[in-house]
């Protein structure tokens, strides 16, 4: 896979690019930050006009409903995005909440390219509509920016790879980034998935879900699972286990692949994996699924390739 590891490493050693799929939605009226200030879990009103933050969406019993970004393009202007195919599930969820609010949600029709590498923060990106904003987008272990905008001639500078899916997934599931319907279902507890710190603020007051957090925060974080990586040294090249393939430590079962790639970093594929906190990293396992098994590594988050 030439193109994969060429793009692997322009990901991980310079800069690349990808136009990654994303749903977006635009609030905008008198009471547009009031009141997703009430039903996300990020800071809203602390957010200046051009800033971005990761957010939980939640529901009132604290489990998630989407993983999100919101952006504040207005003093009562905001722009939602989420990974492809959650956008409706998104505008649902908040509408049920939307009692004698004065503000508008709609779709919006924008994309997103995505830059990640160590150089991403210094491309030189052409903006080809006025609203279009630059946002930075940093995964643990690697810089990133994500240029937000309508497709109208939305570039970066001759020399930024291309990048395509292969290599993208790996660098994600190395950086520990859960996505949702892989890592975040409306079973997974906000805590578990290990971005409380830049998704939730303690300090900005009530919002919907909040009692499950702040509780959970408030004994040390402690849940009965944890976000590992999970690395598959050794074996036959193509011999991938799927994504629902269980995770034996000490001859129990201590959880699940959610997402799998091939890293050419490690030559050897990379997981992402809920497992039982008494199984502390660094630590030997085995994947087993039906018609295979390899021996595996639980390690920490994110992967150091």
């Amino acid at each position: 896979m030439p193109a994969a590891v060429d793009d692997y490493r322009a990901l991980r050693q310079e800069a690349g690019a990808v136009w990654l799929p994303r749903d977006f939605l635009r609030v905008d009226g008198p009471d547009a930050v009031s009141w997703l200030q009430g039903q996300l879990s990020q800071d809203v009103a602390a957010l200046a006009v051009g800033a971005a933050a990761d957010s939980f969406l939640l529901q009132p019993q604290g489990k998630v409903d989407a993983f999100l970004r919101v952006t504040r393009t207005g003093h009562e202007e905001l722009v939602l995005d989420v990974d492809a195919g959650f956008g409706e599930a998104v505008a649902a969820r908040l509408n049920r909440f939307k009692i004698r609010v004065k503000a508008d949600m709609e779709p919006l029709a924008w994309r997103c390219l995505a830059i990640r590498g160590p150089q991403a923060h210094e491309v030189d990106v052409k903006l080809g509509d006025p609203t279009s904003t630059v946002v930075a987008a940093d995964w643990p272990g690697l810089p990133g920016i994500d240029v937000l905008g309508p497709d109208n001639d939305m570039s970066v500078a001759p020399g930024v790879r291309q990048c395509g899916p292969e290599a993208w997934e790996a660098v994600r599931i190395e950086a520990g980034v859960p996505m949702m319907g892989r890592e975040l279902t409306e079973r997974t507890i906000p805590a578990e998935a290990g971005v409380v710190d830049r998704a939730v603020s303690f300090t900005k007051g009530c919002f919907t879900g909040q009692e499950l957090v702040a509780r959970i925060d408030s004994r040390g974080g402690n849940v009965p699972r944890r976000l590992r990586g999970i690395v598959l040294p050794g074996g036959d090249a193509g011999n991938a286990p799927p994504v629902g393939a269980t995770v034996v430590a000490g001859d129990k079962e201590v959880g699940d692949l959610t997402s799998v790639a091939e890293s050419p970093g490690r030559e050897a594929p990379v997981a992402l994996a809920y497992i039982r906190r008494e199984v502390e990293p660094p630590a030997d396992a085995e994947v087993r699924w039906e018609g295979g098994s390899r021996p595996a590594r639980v390690e920490a988050l994110p992967l150091v390739p």
